[in-house]
């Protein structure tokens, strides 16, 4: 229970790797808050169960106002805000010669504009408190790009970008930035690959499998925990060994 005390902010929280993520801070004790476009009340119920207290607020993570009320009614009704956790995240996949200005814009507006929303409606409070730590799901195309996918590659390049540029300008206010960047994890869009599609990614990792939403949870705990507060401005690759640097 190393997070006991603390209250989490998770973007995208209700299904997904957003959900192992709540679910893993809630069991290591904190409280959380689920911001996702739709309520979601069965994670709640989940959550509560461990013995911590949940929320779960709609909000569009493209426009600061809806972020900033949200994070308002997270204070008010937990009493604090410790951690956020921007998990927020959509694909728009097509090749670039292809691809419409739409496409672009909801990729880069939701995956990266909606963490600088979030960075920007909580930095308040932590600015405050002087302590807090944010964690910005990317993924190893920011790092590595791929096909068919310029937006989303270009979106957590960005983050990367911006996890590091809070983690100094934040520093002075015990303030922690860090990154995880997922490889291919198995989640509900890998499940609907043809199996001869997924053996050839899985030939380039070196673990020889995809990942679980769990080892992404893992990850994020302990950057969120004490164990990290030495630790800011770094990326965390969960993927198997794919991408080695």
């Amino acid at each position: 229970m190393c997070l006991k005390g603390k209250t989490a902010l998770v973007t995208g929280g209700a299904r997904g790797i957003g959900k192992a993520i709540v679910l893993k801070l809630a069991r290591q004790g904190a409280n959380v808050a689920i911001l996702d476009m739709a309520v979601a009340p069965d994670t709640v119920k989940e959550v509560e169960a461990l013995g911590v207290k949940a929320i779960s607020l709609e909000a569009d993570v493209t426009k600061l106002e809806s972020v900033e009320q949200a994070v308002e009614q997270v204070i008010a009704t937990l009493g604090s805000l410790d951690l956020a956790v921007n998990n927020a995240g959509v694909t728009k996949d097509n090749l670039f010669l292809r691809m419409k200005p739409e496409e672009w814009d909801l990729v880069i507006s939701v995956n990266l504009t909606g963490a600088f929303n979030v960075c920007k409606a909580v930095n308040r409070q932590m600015f405050k408190q002087r302590a807090g730590k944010i964690v910005n799901i990317a993924s190893v195309v920011g790092q590595m790009g791929n096909v068919g996918q310029a937006n989303y590659a270009a979106s957590k390049a960005g983050l990367i970008g911006l996890t590091k540029t809070l983690a100094r300008e934040f520093a002075a206010r015990n303030i922690q930035v860090n990154a995880v960047a997922p490889g291919f994890i198995n989640t509900e869009m890998t499940a609907k690959l043809p199996e001869d599609v997924k053996q050839h990614f899985i030939k380039n990792i070196p673990a020889g499998c995809f990942g679980s939403a769990e080892n992404v949870a893992d990850a994020v705990a302990f950057l969120c925990s004490a164990d990290a507060d030495y630790v800011t401005g770094q990326v965390i690759n969960v993927d198997g060994g794919m991408v080695m640097s």
